[in-house]
């Protein structure tokens, strides 16, 4: 049954993925749901505690003696047993709100790294027994209320936090969700059936209509269409398929049906790789991450000495009462503690490798993309990273003044349709108009010949020319000129006469040069290391803007290479197509492999660019810049105020008629925290 006719077959049973999207597909199944469930069961808890605290909190102050006052409702509220009363309700808020923080003390303690909980714990613990004490006879000022706000700004600081933790996280689902439900999979008698993703095998061929999603990696075995790739790869141009094409699960098939054999399903595919490192590269721990722990350590060390400190500055140099002493302590404990710091990095790092992996740039390695930021020297393979790894002609001249280059070209091509050599098809491919060619024939080792349009046309070698004593007219210097650049020069003779020189080389990307721009423009040395000849490969360096080339370099040499520029105390990159170049991506301080296409797990690459464009070269030492500077930026939010607040809680100010409360103290805490959250968000890739 052929392709076409097996569509329109099937059309009336049409089964769409959308249609069964309730169904959980196996990639969805294995990755995105596994931490999902706890998370968003954390985050409804603390939505819950805080509104139940809040709810709660109404009541604790109109009965606190210090609201009143400042409401002035004198004794309007006052009723027998008010204060026992107030003690009910602010236990509940202490034992039930403040619980994640009297488990986290716990949890600390017990691995004995006291953080963030520890000292939001020893806060509120300290404000609860103490008003506690006085409502039971211990003569002072209770503050429940202040108590009260300070537990319920710190629950709604960690359930703002978690959400956008949660968003962040999400880059994982999204790609999880790029897969369709179902494929329609041929049976062997031609019909089609529709089954879920999870039961594709392996040489199985299926059936992908207009419009619908690639349900897992294959070849296309028939059919003809344009496939959008552009959430897989960051390739913004649908790409062309015909047979014996690759295609890429999760992508989008355009105007044609293909009929596709499964070669990769599940843990193989691209997406479950792709996803794999994302994964990963999120719960690597980065070395600005430990920057942040011992941050987080010091600031404990902080706020319970500055807490101690002020307590008994307060008792022995004042003539305040204790209930003063230790409101400044508790002011103290709560501004110091930074659990903005907590969220400071994991946020930037989740938002880097989502919008990293969103441009076809993957990373593998946390630490060599924060360390990329430090490039110093950036080494290039040749062929198929600069270049594009194939013949295309690069000039042509005219030898003859009554034939125009256009002309030349396209009967030059009409002769090399026969051939198969790449010379031949670099010439068909750049031709625009297409000739046909009659009565070709070969000449063995020198070229090819044949009648186009009527004219008698030869396509040869400089060896054809020497036999038979043919001579390049005097003036044409760019001949030899060409030669010396490494480049291939084929001639074309029309009815016997030398028309004009055709010379073909490995074409330079047109993105090269402009990627080797930028990356000088960031101060990074930019080299290339090819197995090329010299020639080839100064003038590859000259078109490009290169600082330094070697040629000629033999792949097991390419790792020595590497270290004789990482010997000038240099942090070396090296960008290649990760085959021969495995040695050299290996030894180097960054290894990033270049257009991996569907072949994701190249092992020694720490960063891995989809798209064959060294641009995304460019992009991700900006990305790993742009990352490090937002880091740097959350961590200052996080603790720099404490410079300012820390003295100003221990009442510095006092005499001036400036002091700090505790509620205050932890508006300004989950302001910061508020802050760097949207801070992390505002990254971007430029």
């Amino acid at each position: 049954m052929s392709l076409e006719h097996s569509t329109h077959h099937q059309h009336h049973h049409h089964v769409t993925s959308a249609s069964t999207d309730h169904k959980e597909t196996h990639i969805e199944k294995v990755s995105a749901h596994q931490g999902h469930d706890h998370h968003s069961h954390m985050v409804e808890d603390f939505k819950r505690r805080f509104w139940i605290s809040i709810v709660l909190t109404l009541p604790i102050l109109l009965l606190s003696e210090q609201i009143q006052h400042f409401l002035s409702l004198g004794d309007r509220i006052h009723f027998t047993g008010d204060q026992y009363l107030l003690w009910v309700l602010s236990s509940i808020v202490f034992f039930y709100g403040g619980y994640p923080f009297l488990k986290g003390i716990v949890d600390e303690l017990k691995k004995f790294k006291p953080g963030m909980m520890t000292l939001i714990a020893i806060a509120i613990s300290t404000a609860y027994f103490y008003s506690s004490a006085v409502v039971f006879g211990l003569s002072g000022m209770g503050f429940f209320w202040e108590l009260a706000t300070l537990i319920d700004i710190m629950l709604l600081g960690h359930w703002i936090e978690m959400k956008s933790v949660m968003g962040a996280s999400r880059a994982l689902e999204e790609l999880a969700r790029l897969m369709p439900a179902s494929a329609h999979r041929f049976k062997a008698d031609g019909t089609i059936e529709d089954i879920a993703i999870s039961e594709l095998l392996s040489g199985d061929r299926i059936l992908i209509r207009p419009g619908e999603k690639v349900p897992a990696d294959g070849e296309v075995v028939e059919g003809l269409s344009s496939v959008d790739e552009s959430m897989l790869t960051g390739e913004s141009k649908p790409v062309s398929k015909q047979k014996g094409a690759k295609v890429i699960g999760g992508a989008v098939n355009g105007e044609g049906s293909l009929k596709v054999e499964i070669r990769k399903t599940g843990k193989e595919s691209y997406l479950s790789q792709v996803i794999e490192l994302v994964r990963k590269a999120q719960e690597s721990k980065s070395r600005t991450q430990d920057l942040a722990n011992r941050a987080a350590v010091v600031l404990t060390i902080v706020a319970i000495g500055g807490g101690a400190l002020t307590l008994a500055a307060w008792l022995m140099f004042s003539n305040q009462d204790f209930a003063f002493a230790l409101e400044r302590t508790v002011t103290v404990m709560v501004i110091a503690c930074p659990h903005a710091l907590g969220l400071a990095v994991p946020l930037v790092v989740a938002v880097s490798t989502a919008i990293a992996a969103k441009n076809g740039l993957l990373i593998r390695d946390r630490a060599a993309f924060e360390s990329s930021r430090e490039i110093g020297a950036i080494i290039f393979d040749k062929t198929g990273t600069l270049t594009q790894g194939k013949f295309g002609v690069t000039d042509t001249l005219i030898l003859d003044p009554q034939f125009k280059k256009e002309d030349l070209l396209s009967l030059a091509a009409a002769v090399e349709s026969h051939s198969e050599h790449p010379i031949a098809k670099g010439i068909v491919s750049s031709a625009t108009t297409k000739k046909s060619v009659t009565n070709f024939k070969s000449i063995p080792g020198k070229g090819a010949q044949g009648i186009v349009d009527g004219i008698e046309v030869a396509v040869v070698s400089p060896g054809y020319l020497r036999e038979n004593n043919m001579q390049i007219p005097s003036g044409h210097d760019e001949i030899q000129k060409l030669s010396t650049q490494g480049k291939t020069v084929i001639y074309v003779l029309i009815s016997g006469k030398l028309a004009g020189a055709i010379a073909l080389a490995d074409i330079i990307r047109p993105e090269s040069k402009e990627a080797i721009h930028r990356l000088k423009a960031q101060g990074i040395k930019c080299m290339m290391l090819t197995g090329d000849n010299k020639f080839v490969a100064k003038w590859v360096a000259e078109e490009v803007g290169l600082d330094e080339y070697f040629a000629e370099v033999l792949p097991h040499q390419k790792s020595e290479k590497i270290k004789e520029v990482q010997a000038r105390g240099l942090t070396v990159a090296m960008t290649g197509d990760g085959v021969n170049d495995a040695p050299a991506l290996a030894q180097s301080d960054v290894g990033i492999a270049i257009g991996a296409g569907t072949d994701v797990a190249i092992e020694t690459a720490d960063i891995i660019l989809v798209r064959s464009n060294p641009m995304d070269v460019a992009a991700i030492i900006g990305l790993a810049k742009a990352t490090y500077g937002k880091m740097i930026q959350n961590l200052w939010w996080a603790t720099g105020y404490n410079v300012i607040a820390i003295p100003m809680a221990a009442g510095v100010l006092y005499n001036s008629g400036i002091l700090l409360s505790p509620a205050v103290g932890a508006v300004l805490m989950s302001l910061s925290t508020v802050i760097v959250a949207f801070n992390a968000k505002a990254l971007k890739l430029k």
